[in-house]
């Protein structure tokens, strides 16, 4: 339990340094630059990483049964985003930040299996 508590802490870390690096990446560099740094695919993807990498470390931070879904998507945004970093250039900085969080969520929706019926049914309202 203790090490699932360290890699939980490690990922929410991840997330928020990820979140900081999109959106100060976006808006202190790309939008600045212009060009292909602002192609709306390119800027688009990294701000929906940076809202992703916020809403997972919310989840995970509120002890959420729902922050492993999370987790899975999140992973996919920041590779996705990494990719596109990497092909305008120039944003080293936020590829790693978005590759270190796509490993941490990736290990954080593997430890914890989807439990969406399990959560439901808890966070359901008692029958009347």
């Amino acid at each position: 339990m203790r090490e699932h508590h360290h890699d939980l802490d490690r990922c929410i870390q991840d997330c928020l340094a990820c979140l900081h690096s999109c959106q100060q990446t976006a808006l202190n560099h790309c939008l600045p630059l212009g060009g292909k740094h602002v192609e709306p695919n390119h800027f688009r993807l990294m701000l929906d990483c940076a809202a992703a990498c916020q809403a997972a470390a919310t989840l995970m931070m509120n002890g959420s049964p729902y922050h492993g879904q999370l987790c899975a998507l999140c992973a996919e945004i920041c590779r996705a985003c990494a990719n596109s970093c990497e092909a305008v250039g120039g944003m080293d900085d936020c590829v790693a930040a978005c590759t270190r969080c796509a490993e941490s969520c990736e290990a954080m929706a593997v430890a914890l299996p989807s439990r969406t019926g399990e959560a439901a049914q808890r966070h359901a309202p008692a029958p009347s």
